[in-house]
């Protein structure tokens, strides 16, 4: 458990920056440069990410179960991860009606994703990963929208078309991880 305990500190900690620290990390950027603090961020985003794998791998190995959930919470976050697609789907496509609307789709398809995993999943490994990816996004996106109505930013209207390509493209990479990629990665067909 200690490992997946420290790669989710890696890998929150350094996402989380810009939402509690965003004056030390411009300060850092101005001093080290652009290129050197991608590179740091890259590597304990990586690293912190390995580390939840394994981690979360070896805690899979010997389970502490909190509840059992019932079966048809695993059929309610079917639904819910297909929208949490959408949505980190919307926050690379240009023009689309979520972004333009939330702002920050990203930080909502993760409260969204995670949402669904801690509803079907009762092991303690679960309520510290996905818990703490919910407490994450919900705190990122609060930041955000904050920022953003200080700053006056809006975001560009969104069109069908880039809508459109977010229904897709995020359909398109639920169905590979549903169907294919789940089990393939973590054991366990969702389907």
């Amino acid at each position: 458990m200690m490992l997946l305990i420290a790669g989710l500190i890696l890998f929150i900690g350094v996402h989380s920056f810009r939402i509690f620290a965003d004056s030390l990390r411009e300060r850092l950027i101005t001093r080290y440069g652009e290129k050197a603090w991608k590179g740091i961020y890259s590597l304990v985003s990586l690293l912190g990410f390995a580390l939840i794998i394994w981690g979360y791998g070896l805690a899979r190995a010997e389970p502490v179960y909190l509840w059992n959930p019932p079966i048809w919470t695993h059929w309610v976050a079917l639904p819910f991860t297909w929208l949490a697609f959408v949505l980190l789907a919307a926050a690379n496509i240009p023009r689309n009606h979520f972004k333009q609307r939330l702002g920050h789709p990203m930080y909502a398809g993760v409260k969204i994703w995670a949402f669904a995993h801690l509803i079907s999943n009762g092991r303690l490994e679960d309520v510290l990963l996905f818990g703490l990816f919910l407490a994450w996004a919900i705190a990122g996106f609060a930041v955000s929208r904050r920022r953003d109505r200080h700053l006056g930013t809006r975001y560009p209207e969104g069109t069908l078309r880039g809508t459109g390509i977010c229904l897709v493209a995020g359909t398109l990479v639920w169905a590979l991880f549903a169907f294919v990629l789940h089990r393939w990665l973590f054991g366990v067909s969702p389907l």
